[in-house]
C-alpha cells in the first residue's frame, strides 16, 4: 500500500469515526434533554427514566472517550435504549412518544411479552406484562443482555440485572425462561435456544426471520461506556462468545 493509499485510508477512517460520534452526540443530547425535564408521576414511569438516565450517563461516559467507529455505535445504541425507556414512560403517563426511534440491535428478534404470565421462581412471584401497572413497572425494550434475549416488556423485577451486570446466566435461568415465555406468540425463542446461544438475535428458533437486524451487541446500551469491544457488550470475551460456550450449554454459576 502506497503513501497516498495509506493517507486516503486513514482519512476516510477519520471522517467515519466523526460521522459516528456525530450521530451518537445527536441521540444523547435529545436524551438529556429528556431526562432532565420530565419526571414520573407513578412507579413505572419513575422506574423508566431512571433506568433511561443511567443510560444517558452511560452513553455520554462512552462517547467522551470513544476512538473507533465501533465504540461511538455502543454509545449511540445506550442512547437509543435510553430514548426507548423515555418513550415508554411518556407513553404511560399520556404523552406522546415523539419521533419513531431506530430498533436497537436484535430488540425485534427479541420479541415482546404478548400477554400477562406470573411464574415461581427461586421463592419469588416473577410476572410479565405487555402493559405497566403497580405490579409490573420494571421495563425492559427489548435486545440481548450476556448473549441471550430479553423480550420487551415491563416486568415485576428486572431479573436480566445480574446478567447485565456480571455478564453471566445461571443455570436457573434456563427453566425460569421457559417457564415464562413458551408458547407465548410473541417470543420466538425455546429455553434450549436460550441455553445454547441460538436465541442471541442472531438467529431466531426454527430459523424463522422476523427482520430485525442481528446484534450481539450485548445490552450495549445498558453499559455502554464500560466496554467499547468488538460487539461484546455484557460478553466477558472479545469475539461474542464471552462466558458462555455458543455450542451448549455452558453456563458459568
Amino acid at each position: 500500500m502506497n503513501r497516498n493509499t495509506k493517507q486516503k485510508s486513514a482519512e476516510l477512517e477519520a471522517t467515519r469515526l466523526a460521522d459516528a460520534q456525530a450521530d451518537a452526540r445527536r441521540w444523547i443530547e435529545r436524551l438529556g434533554s429528556q431526562v432532565l425535564t420530565i419526571a414520573g408521576n407513578d412507579a413505572a414511569s419513575t422506574q423508566a427514566i431512571a433506568d433511561a438516565s443511567e443510560r444517558y450517563n452511560a452513553a455520554a461516559s462512552a462517547i467522551s472517550t470513544a476512538s473507533t467507529v465501533r465504540q461511538a455505535e455502543l454509545a449511540r445504541e445506550s442512547a437509543l435504549e435510553g430514548l426507548h425507556y423515555m418513550n415508554a414512560a411518556r407513553e404511560i403517563m399520556g404523552m406522546t412518544p415523539g419521533p419513531e426511534l431506530p430498533l436497537l440491535e436484535g430488540q425485534r428478534k427479541a420479541g415482546k411479552v404478548t400477554e400477562r404470565r406470573s411464574i415461581e421462581h427461586e421463592g419469588q412471584t416473577l410476572t410479565a406484562s405487555p402493559v405497566a401497572s403497580d405490579e409490573t413497572p420494571n421495563y425492559y425494550p427489548g435486545g440481548t443482555v450476556a448473549g441471550r434475549p430479553v423480550p420487551a416488556g415491563w416486568y415485576s423485577r428486572p431479573w436480566w440485572a445480574d446478567a447485565m451486570a456480571t455478564g453471566m446466566w445461571t443455570a436457573a435461568s434456563m427453566m425460569m425462561f421457559s417457564a415464562m415465555f413458551s408458547g407465548m406468540a410473541g417470543v420466538t425463542y425455546g429455553a434450549n435456544e436460550f441455553a445454547d446461544g441460538s436465541g442471541d438475535g442472531s438467529e431466531p428458533a426454527g430459523g424463522e426471520d422476523m427482520g430485525g437486524d442481528a446484534g450481539d451487541a450485548g445490552d450495549a446500551g445498558g453499559d455502554a461506556g464500560g466496554d467499547g469491544g468488538d460487539g461484546g457488550g455484557f460478553f466477558g470475551g472479545d469475539e461474542g462468545g464471552g462466558l458462555f460456550d455458543g455450542g451448549g450449554f455452558d453456563f458459568d454459576f
